[in-house]
């Protein structure tokens, strides 16, 4: 059996229509954090937010992979994306089409089908990468639909596995990795290499963030790091492990 024509469930979202997680992260050791989407396929939980997307929250469209009349909007939403080059600018909407994707894909079973189902020039490449972005964790689609990561940049952060897809796409964010860079640090991931090593390579030193405190925290912060002889950093470090715990 070839990718192509292989079962969603064996190269995509689970059987009870949620991603897949092949190598969950780790949050320092201490818990296992989803490193896939953990809400059912087509369900438009960052789209319909109004936090994130504002007013256009109310124009969000779910796709159904149980349901046969979702599953042909699907295919038509599919089809209209692939076709459509005016909303390459609009992240909701590519967010909205990598949805459609991973929902046919859930409906018809195999990518292949998938790509028959669409019809036109739709392929199993355009329809695996998109419908992989769909399956990455609700912390980075939130921000692709921010506009603070492209969706083009998502498509090679999904590439990855695990932890790295954390590290990829809070290195878009920290160290303005450009579209390139991430398309290139995620094949040598795929390779091999330390996701650590490659953006290293690109002046991105993972773990450093800009933060603004406000002027009594900052002042304790500085007076305790002193006092401890320590870096703020490590401060702040010990208080985060105290709050995600």
């Amino acid at each position: 059996m070839t990718d192509d024509e292989r079962p969603v469930g064996d190269d995509g979202p689970a059987e009870d229509g949620r991603a897949t997680s092949d190598s969950p992260a780790t949050d320092g050791g201490r818990r296992p954090l989803p490193a896939d989407r953990e809400e059912p396929v087509g369900r438009p939980v960052v789209r319909a937010d109004p936090a994130v997307t504002g007013d256009r929250a109310d124009e969000a469209v779910g796709f159904d992979p149980e349901d046969p009349d979702s599953v042909a909007e699907a295919a038509d939403t599919v089809r209209a994306f692939s076709e459509n080059t005016v909303g390459d600018e609009d992240n909701v909407y590519m967010l909205r089409g990598a949805a459609a994707c991973a929902a046919l894909v859930r409906g018809v079973g195999s990518y292949k089908a998938a790509a028959e189902r669409a019809g036109g020039d739709v392929s199993v490449a355009f329809i695996r990468k998109w419908a992989r972005v769909h399956d990455l964790p609700q912390a980075v689609r939130r921000y692709v639909a921010r506009g603070r990561i492209a969706p083009t940049a998502a498509k090679h952060i999904a590439r990855v596995a695990g932890p790295d897809r954390f590290d990829l796409a809070w290195a878009v964010l920290d160290g303005d990795l450009t579209v390139r860079e991430v398309r290139r640090v995620a094949s040598e991931v795929n390779d091999g290499r330390p996701v650590g090593e490659a953006l290293a390579e690109r002046g991105v030193r993972f773990g450093r963030v800009e933060l603004r405190l406000s002027p009594d925290q900052y002042r304790e912060l500085r007076r305790r790091a002193s006092l401890e002889n320590r870096p703020p950093g490590d401060i702040v470090d010990d208080a985060l492990d105290s709050y995600f715990d």
